[in-house]
């Protein structure tokens, strides 16, 4: 396959051997002296020293779920290293953090005024460096994304939206997801997954992304048993990477009480739950709050997928099931007590105005204990 050029919100390199491309973006977009943002597993395995930026400064003290003591050391070493731009290679961690620090590299602190739901969408200008993103997985879609999601000591996840934050650039190369464990595989393909179903499903009038998303749904979900149980199969990687990217592509049509829930569970003290694992659970149960709302949204899903739409949730429990993924917020070691305040956060979450079906912190307790 040849390399495809799409101009849709950023430029976007898709395809195999599309890092090679690299070099030759960074000369175009001016940048000379690049922050390579990262992780320390990407750099144990060797794959940022097969990309090959000998004049990057590397920060790859990036965590599983970006902090804003990473941001901020981040951003230290971009001044320290004296850089012109930012080049964020890996899954969303990598990538939303490196966001998060291009803003920091010239706004003034405090990092919390930038969130959306803080009044911050406007006080993050185009006066930022430019980033390049590569990822690594294919689940979150942040390298086409509006926004970053960051940890605060306070132990809340807070989102930076802002149209200034989505990537220069994105390299898409379905090679560089090839070492990706199942597991991961499995968790960022269900994020993926979730993506398309909850912009879909989202109220707002956008039948381009509407499209889009119905594409992405189906080509992952077509793909991903492949991608987990036969990791080498360049085609399914390369589907399952085309999918996440047309989640994020989507995003600008809002997300739903999927992530509602999943954001704030992710910032449960003391237990690193992954953002995509989180998805997969609690998707069948949300869809089936929803139904009610959306019936010509399942219809459309259901074609697509080849079921039928009061099948709908029980195929994405199935399917949670077979690439080996927990059924339960239990079995992922979530218990009771880690639920308290998760309902009155996810009420106050920037995705919730877009859940097709308006819910309430009680809606939010049923979801869960379901879930649990």
């Amino acid at each position: 396959m040849s390399i495809a050029i799409i101009n849709y919100l950023t430029e976007i390199q898709f395809g195999c051997g599309a890092i090679r491309e690299l070099p030759q973006m960074l000369a175009k977009h001016g940048i000379g002296r690049p922050l390579l943002v990262t992780d320390a597993g990407l750099v144990r395995s060797g794959l940022i020293e097969r990309i090959g930026l000998p004049r990057a400064a590397l920060f790859a003290d990036v965590p599983s779920n970006p902090t804003l003591e990473s941001v901020r050391a981040g951003a230290g070493v971009f001044h320290a290293s004296d850089c012109d731009g930012i080049v964020a290679v890996g899954g969303g961690s990598p990538i939303d953090c490196a966001k998060a620090i291009s803003v920091l590299a010239t706004h003034p602190e405090p990092l919390e005024q930038y969130a959306v739901i803080r009044g911050g969408l406007p006080k993050i200008t185009s006066a930022k460096p430019k980033v390049i993103a590569v990822p690594t997985t294919a689940g979150t879609g942040s390298e086409v994304g509006r926004a970053a999601l960051i940890s605060f000591s306070d132990c809340c996840k807070l989102a930076l939206i802002s149209p200034h934050l989505i990537p220069t650039a994105a390299i898409c190369d379905p090679e560089l997801t090839l070492a990706l464990p199942p597991k991961l595989t499995a968790a960022t393909g269900m994020d993926a997954i979730s993506h398309c179903v909850e912009t879909y499903c989202s109220p707002k009038f956008n039948p381009i992304a509407d499209a889009i998303a119905l594409d992405g749904l189906g080509r992952a979900v077509r793909a991903i048993r492949r991608a987990v149980d036969h990791g080498q199969d360049v085609a399914a990687r390369q589907e399952m990477l085309m999918g996440s990217l047309q989640g994020g592509l989507t995003f600008q049509k809002g997300l739903g009480m999927v992530h509602s829930l999943s954001h704030p569970l992710g910032a449960v003290p003391n237990k690193p739950l992954h953002h995509g694992t989180l998805n997969a659970v609690l998707l069948p149960h949300v869809l089936n709050f929803n139904a009610s709302v959306c019936a010509e949204k399942f219809v459309a899903m259901a074609r697509v997928l080849e079921t039928t739409p009061d099948k709908l949730p029980q195929l994405f429990e199935t399917l949670v099931r077979d690439i080996g993924l927990p059924l339960s917020l239990s079995a992922m070691g979530v218990v009771a007590s880690d639920l308290t305040d998760i309902p009155a956060a996810a009420v106050q979450d920037h995705s919730t105005p877009t859940n097709p079906r308006a819910f309430t912190a009680a809606d939010c307790q049923t979801v869960l204990q379901v879930a649990l």
